[in-house]
């Protein structure tokens, strides 16, 4: 164990959706813990307040076995970040409960955090990309977006569903089962050994893209019973990849930026990986993939993306540390990446 006052963290808290997660980092980005625990329904999709109510009784295991694994004292803890949005109403406000708590136990600043925000900056603090392009994909959010005039814009998005929920309603809707892997992986590995591409909706409006009408005809063709399900994984995957390759790239050129960066959960995809570096190739751009852990929901995230908002002085007061469930990326005054534009 580190003595008292030995080093300066933030402790950061996750809760978005699903996962209670907490990540403890020092002020120079070394990570020195980063830890969750996922609520996981019995069926169907997440239920915000039966999230939530997971949250509250695992949030003071999580938040001792993250300083644990640390190995630092409550003492040395300098901030506390939290997500403050977007995301699930329940599940924010349990976070954003625990990060109150423990900041005023602790005597110190606390930091509200764009979700969004965070898994772009964990994104260029693991693979040490300096002003990408980014291409944002969960189960919650689609996004292009890259920084400029002191915040992160958004070039394109999904009108509708975001493409993780996409191909885990597909999956949940042809029986697809996970046991412990996420839906998406399971069309994964699925799609690898279909050989017939399939017709279906591909749906780019300008910079923005449209998933509902495409998984609609996906689950119709399905339940026809005149197609192969692992023919049908794979033009679902491609059509939807394409896709987000298409408005990836043409941000790419609009921007003339030199990094591509993929994160978020659906970026462990190797198919969209490949797809994502040959844009960035065909443009002498280089492609930045998020490791796992960090692309995912995490703690880290939240906690880095707290350091550099603290270090500029951009700290929440108690009385504005309400959450946001709908606070759009371009929201945020993100004077900090400005740093390497350039």
């Amino acid at each position: 164990m580190q003595t008292a006052k030995s080093k300066q963290v933030c402790l950061g808290i996750e809760t978005t959706a699903d996962d209670f997660g907490v990540g403890i980092l020092d002020f120079e980005g070394n990570v020195l813990s980063n830890v969750s625990n996922a609520f996981i329904p019995d069926r169907g999709g997440i239920h915000p307040r039966e999230a939530a109510r997971h949250h509250a009784v695992v949030a003071g295991d999580v938040i001792s076995l993250a300083i644990q694994k640390a190995n630092i004292w409550t003492e040395d803890i300098a901030v506390v970040a939290f997500s403050q949005g977007p995301g699930l109403g329940p599940c924010l406000r349990t976070g954003a409960t625990a990060a109150r708590a423990l900041a005023a136990y602790c005597e110190v600043p606390l930091v509200g955090v764009n979700h969004c925000i965070a898994h772009i900056e964990i994104g260029k603090l693991t693979t040490e990309a300096q002003d990408p392009v980014t291409l944002y994909v969960s189960g919650g959010n689609t996004m292009v977006s890259a920084f400029d005039a002191g915040r992160y814009r958004v070039f394109g998005e999904t009108l509708d569903i975001a493409v993780g929920n996409c191909l885990d309603v597909f999956a949940r809707e042809v029986g697809l089962r996970s046991d412990g892997v996420p839906l998406g992986a399971v069309v994964e590995q699925l799609s690898r050994r279909g050989k017939e591409f399939l017709d279906l909706p591909y749906s780019v409006k300008g910079m923005d893209l449209s998933f509902s009408g495409l998984l609609t005809a996906a689950i119709s063709l399905y339940r026809k019973g005149t197609v192969d399900l692992e023919n049908l994984c794979y033009s679902l995957q491609e059509t939807v990849f394409s896709m987000l390759a298409e408005v990836t790239e043409r941000a790419l050129a609009h921007v003339e930026k030199r990094e591509v960066l993929l994160t978020g959960g659906v970026a462990a995809n190797k198919r969209l990986q490949e797809m994502l570096k040959a844009v960035a190739d065909e443009h002498d751009s280089l492609f930045c993939g998020v490791p796992k852990e960090y692309a995912l929901d995490n703690g880290a995230m939240i906690a880095w993306t707290g350091i550099l908002k603290f270090k500029e002085g951009l700290t929440t007061p108690l009385a504005e540390s309400f959450v946001r469930l709908k606070w759009r990326l371009d929201d945020e005054d993100a004077r900090w990446a400005a740093r390497n534009v350039g």
